[in-house]
């Protein structure tokens, strides 16, 4: 089977493409490289057909997409603070990018398009865990231009008959988070610090909860969702399971690595939601998704990729 991975080589994306590979697929990989990082791909290039361009260009995304059986679309701009600084642009990537990915899918006949969508479309929305027949309200612009690509590929399922399905990401982590950028993540930035002996500095009380979850996960529930009879037009939370502070993060990531350090906080970042939990019983129930890796098995895996890249 083809499958097109967009932003392949980005962090979910060069865990999806191992995984496909693994599992026997052609892949293809369209990525610009604005986020993504060559070095994601440098042990399987041989085996991928790389396309390096843009998803705001409809010619690179059709070209990329023609003989795809299966799109993954990973490609995006990501991060909340970016989105606030830069609105434009992460409306168009994310926006008029995904609709450059659909309208590829549908006229070269590709049988499913899963997209790669986020929890912060829920917002600042009432009601825990968050699950998805509830009204969401997305605060900073990457949560809206989500919702929006969300939005066109259930209108793309209904009207035009092309099967999607979008899966709502939960502080995804793992091997391959880029702890370099000023957006990055708490995992991977806590976890450079920490292997450095510095304190890891904390947003706001540290009390805020996150539902993470493995990359390794988020790439079976990729897998499920292109496979699975059903589920098309529909979205599913993908999560851990299990809400954590931020606190309890660095404790834990502490207390792997060694380091005998406390925490810094700092000012709370704006657009920050303060809690945060998934009910996954949907995509249990249509896609068969469980989560297998714990919260300390995986932040174990992410630590031992860390120090041995380091």
């Amino acid at each position: 089977m083809r499958a097109l991975v967009t932003g392949g080589a980005g962090f979910v994306g060069s865990n999806l493409v191992r995984a496909l590979l693994e599992r026997g697929y052609d892949v293809v990989v369209l990525d610009s490289f604005a986020t993504g990082r060559r070095e994601n791909l440098e042990e399987v290039l041989a085996d991928i057909d790389l396309h390096e361009g843009d998803l705001r260009s409809a010619e690179a995304v059709h070209a990329a997409t023609a003989g795809a059986e299966v799109v993954f679309h990973q490609g995006a701009l990501p991060s909340v603070p970016r989105s606030i600084e830069d609105p434009v642009t992460t409306n168009a990537v994310n926006v008029d990018g995904t609709m450059n990915v659909l309208l590829a899918a549908r006229d070269v006949g590709v049988r499913r398009v899963v997209f790669a969508s986020s929890s912060s479309i829920y917002g600042d929305a009432p009601g825990l865990p968050r699950h998805e027949e509830q009204r969401v309200s997305p605060i900073a612009p990457y949560g809206v231009a989500k919702l929006a690509a969300e939005s066109y590929c259930r209108s793309f399922s209904l009207v035009y008959g092309l099967e999607t399905v979008a899966l709502r990401y939960f502080n995804v982590f793992g091997p391959r988070q880029d702890p370099a950028s000023q957006y990055a993540a708490a995992v991977p930035r806590f976890i450079t610090r920490l292997l450095r002996g510095e304190p890891p500095i904390i947003e706001g009380d540290g009390e805020q909860s996150r539902d993470f979850t493995f990359v390794a996960d988020v790439v079976r529930a990729n897998l499920l969702a292109a496979l699975v009879d059903g589920g098309a037009g529909e979205t599913f939370n993908v999560a851990g399971g299990r809400p954590r502070t931020i606190n309890e993060l660095a404790g834990t990531l502490a207390r792997i690595i060694g380091a005998d350090v406390e925490p810094v906080h700092v000012e709370a970042r704006k657009g920050d939601i303060r809690e945060s939990a998934a009910d996954i019983g949907k995509a249990r129930e249509i896609l068969g998704f469980e989560p297998k890796d714990s919260f300390e098995s995986g932040l174990e895996a992410t630590v031992a990729f860390f120090r041995s890249a380091s």
